[in-house]
């Protein structure tokens, strides 16, 4: 089966899990003999970055091309507001993208195309993909078809009064956009239902199914007695304050025992991370590191700490931890309580609450070799999580369209 995967991005290029989903899926599929070939973005590089070609051809062939906008998706911080708002009337509107992908699909002859994010790569492709007869199946990462930056923060969903006209017209050209794919994936209840609630996707077949965990073999076994010393809390992901690091800095200046924070990733508010860390001995930033050097810092310490503040889907940092052993502390919002279970695989706390999230990392602490006992079986239960799985079911879904 010749398959197609189309996303924003795509790795070496990423920013986010829904790339690493996209990459993960090709490769499984391509390990199975089928046929895959990759259609994503590339900054601007002179006119020939126009038109699409094969950039990389490991397992699978990838075609990179830059989809004429204002800018690439990556360097949307650098602009004012005003510019923002024509580039994404452009995503949405633009005839260069779907035009591009039109042509590549027609050359290649998919028998499917499995679409991810296309803010940034032209929101209309869909609605292509769907007038040449092609099955589609898309799968949803966040809450980008309904608000313009992907990021929703506490309850501003609820209250129906607070949507503004901009976001309300947003939300109608995006529904035409996107259209109703064969099938749609939705790695969390909560993504479904939202969506669902306001009414997307009229004629598709809604399908939960959680994101896979990357192949992975443990090189090193993660110990069932919880070593000595001080605590050792880790946050993994964007420095961005909607991901709740500044509540997590505050959360834990209210500890009065040992312990030992550490923080890796990258965004916007690295600087007062980087600040902190130099006045605070305690504090330890990694900066952007791999997956490997990740995975090494979730056995060697005692839990994740995920204190989000925006409504996150299925988000990957659980299943990698949860995939060595690690339990999490964790929001309860969004996608999150599907996934994290109070006191079983870690410990849930209201976003925001700064208090709680103290309380949460003492309790912790006092419990710590209690967590460190569950470490096979936390593990364990990452199995069902597993890419063979994953993919497994997304043939049988491609079967199933008619």
């Amino acid at each position: 089966m010749k398959i197609c995967i189309i996303s924003n991005l795509y790795p070496p290029s990423e920013r986010g899990g829904a790339e690493l989903v996209a990459q993960r899926v090709a490769d499984e599929l391509s390990s199975r003999g089928h046929d895959v070939f990759i259609i994503t973005t590339m900054p601007f590089a002179g006119i020939k970055s126009l038109c699409p070609k094969v950039t990389e051809h490991y397992v699978e062939r990838v075609y990179r091309f830059f989809p004429l906008n204002l800018y690439h998706l990556f360097n949307a911080h650098r602009f004012p507001h005003f510019l923002r708002l024509i580039w994404h009337v452009i995503d949405l509107f633009g005839p260069f993208p779907k035009s591009v992908i039109k042509r590549v699909l027609k050359d290649e002859e998919p028998d499917v195309v499995f679409t991810h994010n296309l803010k940034g790569l032209g929101m209309s492709s869909a609605f292509q993909i769907q007038k040449m007869g092609i099955r589609h199946i898309h799968t949803i990462h966040d809450v980008q078809l309904s608000v313009p930056s992907g990021i929703l923060v506490c309850d501003q969903h609820k209250n129906r009064e607070q949507i503004s006209l901009v976001r309300r017209l947003y939300e109608k050209a995006t529904k035409y956009a996107i259209g109703s794919p064969d099938v749609v994936i939705s790695p969390s209840n909560f993504l479904a239902e939202f969506y669902q609630s306001r009414n997307f996707f009229p004629n598709s077949e809604i399908r939960v199914i959680p994101n896979p965990t990357p192949k992975y073999v443990s090189r090193e076994e993660r110990g069932t007695v919880s070593p000595s010393g001080p605590i050792k809390y880790l946050f993994v992901g964007q420095i961005e304050d909607h991901k709740g690091i500044g509540v997590l800095l505050k959360a834990v200046n209210n500890l009065s025992f040992p312990f030992e924070l550490h923080i890796a990733g990258d965004g916007t508010s690295v600087q007062s991370v980087v600040k902190k860390a130099k006045l605070d001995s305690r504090i330890i930033f990694h900066g952007f590191i791999s997956l490997e050097h990740i995975r090494k810092l979730m056995r060697n310490c005692d839990c994740v700490v995920l204190p989000s503040m925006c409504y996150e889907n299925s988000p990957t940092v659980i299943y990698e931890s949860f995939q060595v052993g690690t339990a999490v502390i964790a929001s309860k919002i969004g996608g999150i309580p599907e996934l994290v279970i109070d006191g079983e695989n870690g410990l849930l706390v209201e976003p925001g609450n700064i208090s709680e999230l103290s309380e949460a990392l003492s309790k912790f602490e006092k419990e710590r070799e209690v967590f460190w006992n569950k470490s096979k079986e936390i593990q364990k239960s990452a199995e069902r999580f597993s890419l063979k799985k994953y993919v497994d079911e997304l043939e049988k879904i491609v079967a199933s369209i008619k």
